[in-house]
């Protein structure tokens, strides 16, 4: 009878773990959730920067296509655009839409007028260039927006 009846067996209210722990502790937990909580930060931070370098490569893009399309329309009806939306004109089109400042969200670009000559038949003034609203400094270089 010794061999099936143990002593402090099923009524003695004590019980022994006798495989690996059944669960995490508080404290390995903490670390574990710390852990993601830099990650998730680090992530952040570096998403935000890719953010805002692609807004200035897309506001780099945008003024050379409409300084370049200014000066299209320039030679080709030997009078300057008076206005950015002269060059979304249906008949002759330099540009498709005007495009949304990446900075500003809008278009609101700020327009330089002048009496730049392009070609020796031109007969007035008008845009010579454009440059961003926004008087934001670049993360790249510190300078303004407004000056590309």
């Amino acid at each position: 009878m010794n061999g099936i009846f143990k002593v402090g067996g099923l009524g003695s209210g004590r019980r022994r773990r006798t495989g690996p722990r059944a669960g995490f502790t508080l404290i390995e937990l903490m670390i574990v959730i710390t852990i993601i909580f830099i990650l998730v930060g680090i992530a952040a931070a570096r998403y935000d920067r890719s953010v805002q370098r692609a807004k200035e490569a897309t506001l780099k893009t945008d003024l050379q296509v409409m300084r370049q399309a200014i000066d299209n329309y320039t030679l080709d009806k030997e009078a300057a655009p008076q206005s950015l939306e002269d060059l979304v004109n249906p008949q002759a089109p330099y540009l498709r839409e005007v495009p949304v400042d990446p900075m500003t969200r809008a278009k609101d670009w700020h327009l330089d007028f002048g009496d730049l000559v392009l070609s020796p038949d031109q007969t007035n003034n008008g845009i010579v260039d454009v440059h961003s609203n926004s008087p934001l400094p670049s993360s790249i270089d510190g300078t303004p927006y407004n000056t590309w």
